[in-house]
């Protein structure tokens, strides 16, 4: 036995523990009302409460430990709510209706993005009148930087609401909406990123193919026809950024050779759609999400007025539609470490950080696996059905469904811990699905008692705005006109904060 598990079988090493944690809870009594400076978001896209609890005995399990006893960084928030994420017109919701809700405070229907409820999916006429601001916009107008980040197209759904005002999450660019919506007058969504809030201080994922004139060959992949530009406008819309005079990389050794300093306006496009798996990733040609993070922060952090910057861990969603949960969990844990650098760069006295997700998955993990099992591995029994084993991790539904010989296939005479294992699923599809159960809200920094209880998904960017001061809630704000006090923390702890950041 190690020494943790010999600590585990005398209860004061339980009770010290709880001590420790009440003494910490006491702490959260006197409230952190500040204005936040600088708000973030965190979205794990398909991130849901089985996926963090998974990908926390993942993080403990790659450092040799348990697992189950560790801590991810978004478990150290002192806050933490349930959001409802059902869309307008569905119960299961999509990635595109759900942004429109965290980052436009309004719900609305499935496969929109920044429209409301009154707009129809793939309706071009529809648009019009219905288009919703989102909080990116909010924190522009206030004088903010803001910023986005993503591990998948920048034209993606979730970074697109942030900016775009479409009826088709699929329009990413021209080449890809019918005839009759151009002909309307709607546009893409990659147009859109450059020209409805033309001055986004940072943009990096992936993506670059919808910003290129048809057949245009793609700079990393010259010979590969498929990572051609698709825009039927003849725009380049990379040239027109750079004629900006703003910074442009496209792959990790550009991006860490800028200087911080010397960059307001970066965009970042690491490949033609969205980026690699973390497990997959070329570590010299593809930054990881934590590099992005680092870079955007440090731009952005510059301004006095304070930033906001979207983070998307896209591709955890991916991951899960796929049936491959080592992916999937994997990038949880690269998400993770990104919050923690975050945390690094920022200061809980003047910056509001939130970890979320859009929605959740199918996925599930269970069988009575003892403790310290490999997230990945087997339950400790075989089926008393069907007399085979099964692996902890499962889905509902999804493509790891697989019969041989017309029954379940023994997961023993197959490589389960691999990557790119489908964990087998009750039901098959060749795309799994979304789930409908409510998401975890994390927070920390100024406000962050505001996110509390069972809430609407839309409410999320109303309590950012309203700790930000920006957006309709500034009554507070000019009630309390100066700088924000310190008064609800002690001088010492408000000397290490500030020192911390000063540091940073």
């Amino acid at each position: 036995l190690s020494f943790i598990e010999k600590s585990e079988k005398d209860p004061d090493f339980w009770k010290e523990w709880a001590q420790r944690t009440l003494k910490n809870a006491l702490t959260l009594q006197d409230l952190n009302k500040n204005v936040a400076k600088n708000i973030i978001l965190f979205l794990g896209d398909g991130m849901g409460v089985p996926t963090v609890t998974a990908a926390r005995i993942l993080k403990g399990q790659m450092s040799g430990q348990n697992g189950e006893e560790t801590q991810l960084e978004m478990d150290k928030f002192p806050y933490v709510a349930l959001s409802k994420t059902y869309n307008t017109n569905a119960q299961v919701p999509d990635s595109a209706g759900t942004a429109t809700a965290y980052l436009c405070g309004v719900k609305a229907n499935e496969g929109t993005v920044g429209v409301s409820a009154a707009a129809v999916r793939s309706q071009c006429n529809t648009t019009q009148g219905n288009e919703v601001k989102s909080i990116l916009k909010w924190a522009k107008d206030a004088g903010k930087s803001v910023g986005i980040v993503t591990t998948t197209r920048v034209n993606h759904a979730t970074p697109s609401a942030a900016y775009a005002h479409c009826v088709d999450r699929d329009w990413y660019s021209d080449g890809d909406m019918p005839p009759e919506a151009l002909q309307s007058g709607c546009k893409d969504i990659a147009r859109q990123l450059f020209e409805n809030i033309p001055d986004i201080n940072v943009i990096m994922g992936g993506g670059r193919r919808s910003m290129y004139p048809r057949n245009t060959p793609d700079v990393e992949y010259p010979g590969d026809k498929k990572h051609n530009g698709t825009r039927k406008d003849g725009r380049n819309l990379v040239a027109e950024w750079t004629d900006r005079k703003g910074y442009y990389a496209w792959n990790r050794k550009e991006l860490l050779s800028l200087n911080p300093n010397d960059v307001d306006y970066l965009l970042g496009l690491f490949e033609p759609g969205d980026l690699p798996y973390e497990l997959e990733r070329n570590k010299e040609t593809d930054p990881s999400l934590t590099e992005m993070v680092d870079v955007a922060i440090k731009i952005l952090r510059k301004n006095e007025r304070g930033f906001y910057l979207l983070v998307e861990g896209g591709r955890i969603d991916h991951g899960h539609h796929e049936g491959k949960a080592k992916q999937a969990l994997h990038e949880a844990v690269e998400m993770d470490r990104a919050i923690t650098r975050a945390g690094l760069l920022t200061s809980i006295y003047d910056t509001l950080t939130v970890v979320t997700a859009d929605h959740s998955h199918v996925f599930s993990f269970g069988g009575y696996t003892p403790r310290g099992n490999s997230i990945f591995g087997l339950a400790p029994i075989v089926s008393d059905v069907d007399q085979k084993p099964f692996t902890s991790i499962l889905y509902g539904n999804g493509p790891g469904f697989k019969l041989v010989n017309g029954t379940r296939e023994n997961v023993s005479t197959v490589h389960y811990e691999q990557n790119n294992y489908q964990a087998q699923s009750a039901v098959p599809l060749s795309m799994e699905t979304h789930g409908g159960e409510d998401v975890a809200i994390f927070s920390k920094g100024p406000m962050a008692h505001l996110l509390h209880g069972v809430q609407e998904q839309h409410y999320i960017p109303h309590v950012m705005a309203y700790a930000a001061c920006i957006g309709q809630n500034k009554d507070h704000c000019r009630a309390n006109s100066g700088s924000p006090s310190l008064s609800h923390i002690s001088p010492t702890l408000a000397f290490l904060l500030s020192v911390k950041w000063l540091l940073c």
